[in-house]
């Protein structure tokens, strides 16, 4: 069976409530204006980044609407090219245009009674804006290749993530479409805005994933994971937090999860044959970066910039003090240290850190979960 462009904007009838979960201030306010414009006959405007759960959004307007019972129809917009989302939303006669073999029943009739969500509005033409205008003010369109009018009751969502006040101005978006669909406009909080609920959802991710391998053990995130998970700035929201949990959840040995890999395509392998060739033909390359000549303070520095050489008898009371240790606890000593320095003049760049020590990448992760850092 053939999958065509209709078909990527197709499946929606069904939208997973997974991910709606939150109790910081920001995501409790965001999900109270949804119940209070919910029950109301008007079109909203849902904004916001990638992975905020827009979609989540329309899904819960929906069913707390008085349409709940009624069709709930969603078109990713930025899924289809601009000549066919006229056929798709409005449908087609048999016999419009090449193809056409029977008719065909577009999204507006699909979601009579109900609710049409329309995901990525901004990237709709001009020509198929000017025909949703009037459908939104007329209740009437007509499909291709057809004159007689047709009749429906629709309440439109429709969300972006574009700036269509800009778009207004510049003439690429029809100022009265825009008037007609924002009788409320909601802005879904980015994940940095909901740190309360990072570790909340997190917990429900890795839950739900290890049901599904069939795990009889609930995941435990480790203290260090979950400092990790906090710090990290989030750009992808909630659907890049979803996959990182499952992705840690998934590759983890016992159900304590300790790794997260946020970055699936940092190339372990990016680097390595340079750094092999530059060990051949510098040999005791690595010697010399030990010296304690080029060596600052025993104590880690903040910051890398703190990162500098210092006097020469403050280096010798270090390596007098190294000298002086256990072999095993003066390597250790001296490992640990040497980590902690190439990944602060790295700025934490896993894979710069690496090349930095002359180690592979696999070589310096091994390293780093020994020591603990």
């Amino acid at each position: 069976m053939g999958y065509s462009d209709s078909d990527a904007a197709m499946e929606h009838h069904h939208v997973s409530m997974d991910g709606a979960v939150g109790q910081s201030e920001a995501f409790i306010s965001f999900q109270e204006q949804i119940s209070r414009v919910a029950p109301i006959e008007r079109s909203v405007m849902v904004i916001g980044e990638r992975g905020t759960g827009k979609e989540l959004a329309a899904a819960r307007i929906h069913f707390l609407s008085k349409r709940w019972q009624k069709p709930l129809v969603t078109l990713n917009c930025s899924a289809l090219t601009p000549t066919l989302i006229g056929s798709e939303l409005f449908g087609y006669e048999k016999g419009a245009f090449t193809g056409a073999g029977t008719r065909h029943i577009g999204r507006f009739e699909q979601a009579a009674d109900g609710t049409l969500f329309l995901d990525e509005i901004g990237t709709i033409p001009m020509e198929v804006q000017e025909k949703i205008l009037r459908a939104v003010e007329y209740g009437t369109f007509e499909r291709v290749g057809s004159s007689r009018p047709v009749r429906v009751d629709v309440r439109i969502v429709a969300a972006t993530n574009a700036d269509l006040t800009a778009m207004a101005r510049q003439g690429t978006f029809k100022q009265d479409l825009l008037d007609r669909l924002s009788f409320e406009v909601i802005y879904v909080p980015p994940l940095r805005y909901r740190r309360e609920d990072i570790l909340l959802l997190a917990n429900h991710f890795a839950s739900r994933m290890a049901f599904e391998l069939g795990w009889e053990t609930v995941p435990e995130l480790t203290a260090r994971a979950r400092k990790t998970l906090t710090a990290y700035p989030w750009p992808g929201n909630v659907r890049e937090l979803k996959n990182v949990i499952e992705r840690a959840v998934y590759k983890s040995t016992t159900p304590r999860i300790q790794e997260i890999v946020f970055d699936p395509f940092d190339n372990p392998y990016a680097g390595t044959r340079k750094t092999l060739v530059k060990n051949q033909d510098h040999t005791g390359a690595q010697q010399k970066a030990v010296s304690p000549e080029s060596q600052p303070d025993r104590q880690m520095p903040e910051t890398p910039e703190k990162c500098v050489s210092l006097k020469t008898n403050t280096q010798e009371r270090w390596v007098t003090d190294l000298l002086k240790m256990p072999l095993k606890e003066a390597v250790q000593a001296l490992e640990s240290w040497r980590m902690k320095q190439a990944l602060a003049r790295t700025r934490f760049h896993h894979k710069k850190a690496a090349a930095l020590l002359g180690l592979s990448y696999d070589q310096f992760r091994g390293i780093k979960k020994r020591l603990g850092i």
